[in-house]
């Protein structure tokens, strides 16, 4: 599976199989940061071309490397957030210094 990331795409910003005739981010890693997933509603109802598609909360590096415009965290603190997660659960991103 990948997540289309070409904005001439009728797939921006939207799950599409592999292989894809667009660009996309492959959503395997051998990191296994993408063993969770959880997609943000960012752009996504309109899908507006070229504001950006995805963001992810997915595990971290080791080494906490920075990501493209995600949000990473311990594998074990996803899942302590998938559990106090629903349906009207809103996700509010912070960044403090």
């Amino acid at each position: 599976m990948g997540w289309c990331n070409d904005s001439k795409s009728k797939k921006y910003n939207q799950l599409v199989k592999l292989p894809s005739k667009s660009n996309y981010e492959k959503l395997y890693k051998k990191e296994n940061v993408y063993d969770i997933i959880l997609v943000l509603d960012y752009n996504m109802s309109p899908v507006i071309k070229n504001k950006g598609s995805a963001i992810f909360i997915h595990i971290s590096k080791k080494n906490y490397k920075k990501t493209e415009g995600c949000v990473a965290v311990k594998k074990r603190d996803l899942v302590e957030i998938i559990k106090k997660l629903q349906r009207n659960t809103k996700v509010k991103i912070v960044n403090q210094k």
